[in-house]
């Protein structure tokens, strides 16, 4: 069994993170993708100023921050997981990356960190249903 684990940084996400413990502790053969997708970014004022290079590596350390409390839970509770940063629309790179994985299932939130991306991650999770070719696990 292999499970994508989509996580954001929020504390609902280490829910998820919890989640996806109980359900490998019972498993023998399991592999956990831990991954964070960093949205585009498309605002002229960082575009105008920044490097491409330099944005994609901002994006790479605030994504491994968002991934360091569920893979703190992961390793306290002994899961092993492969950690990744992508970048990209999140719902489909989401999707594309549980096939390129090889994943059997995916596991995430119903939503995110603040108010605006808890409206927004409720629209990814419902997109991420639509675009899997593996089960999802939307945890509440």
């Amino acid at each position: 069994m292999k499970i994508l684990l989509a996580v954001d940084g929020s504390d609902h996400s280490n829910r998820v993170a919890r989640h996806v413990i109980r359900l490998v502790q019972s498993c023998t053969d399991y592999a956990v993708v831990l991954l964070n997708v960093q949205a585009p970014i498309d605002a002229p004022e960082v575009l105008g100023h920044m490097p491409a290079r330099e944005i994609e590596a901002m994006q790479e350390t605030r994504g491994g921050d968002a991934m360091a409390s569920a893979r703190a839970l992961l390793d306290t509770a002994g899961v092993a997981c492969e950690p990744e940063v992508a970048l990209g629309p999140v719902a489909e790179t989401i999707a594309r990356r549980a096939v390129e994985s090889n994943c059997d299932a995916i596991v995430m939130g119903t939503h995110g960190a603040g108010a605006l991306r808890s409206a927004l991650m409720g629209s990814v999770a419902t997109e991420v249903i639509r675009l899997a070719n593996c089960p999802v696990t939307v945890v509440k």
